[in-house]
């Protein structure tokens, strides 16, 4: 695994992140990863739409992910931010409803190219989040798996933010279940040492 770097999503990686996406036809249904995000676009949004609304935000610096690189080419990505930069969870009435507090960031999607499957890089992008969230100031910060129950029952096609043995492996620990097959994970990142 260590032949793969971390770089921040920002206006300079952008067009690493477009070209990946690009390669995957725009993940999940043309999504660009922009479901997360707050609801203040129109809601028939196109391919082109999304591209333009998530670079907007990235140039902004209210969109973060962590881009897995192999060599020059981004392969994977974990999104994160705070409740307010991605306010739109699934099961969020649930969510709310058991919340004792808000994570001061969340972890909402994490993809790996199809061909660069079944490698661990799931992982890599978690563990890529949470070094950047530590680098911005650390918090508690939570994660939304799947919980399988240890054994993989769908198609990791669907496994938009990874399992609940993924997190617990990189020192998350479980809070509740959310929805029929997710559950909210948590950690207390400290701040990176400068």
């Amino acid at each position: 695994m260590s032949d793969y770097t971390i770089n921040a999503l920002t206006p300079e990686t952008f067009g690493d992140f477009a070209a990946l996406v690009e390669r995957n036809k725009g993940m999940f249904a043309n999504c660009w990863c922009t479901w997360f995000h707050p609801e203040d676009r129109d809601p028939d949004t196109t391919t082109e739409d999304n591209k333009s609304f998530k670079q907007r935000r990235v140039d902004e610096g209210i969109a973060h992910a962590a881009l897995v690189y192999d060599g020059d080419l981004a392969i994977a990505w974990a999104e994160y931010g705070t409740p307010d930069e991605l306010p739109r969870i699934h099961h969020r009435k649930e969510y709310l409803a058991t919340a004792e507090q808000l994570p001061d960031y969340r972890i909402t999607c994490i993809q790996v190219e199809r061909v660069h499957r079944g490698q661990g890089l799931a992982s890599v992008a978690l563990r890529g989040a949470v070094d950047l969230i530590a680098q911005a100031g650390g918090g508690v910060v939570e994660g939304y798996p799947h919980d399988t129950g240890g054994v993989r029952k769908k198609n990791s096609s669907f496994l938009y933010n990874g399992t609940r043995t993924m997190y617990e492996r990189e020192g998350f620990t479980y809070d509740r279940p959310k929805g029929l097959g997710n559950c909210v994970m948590v950690r207390k990142v400290a701040p990176a040492q400068r």
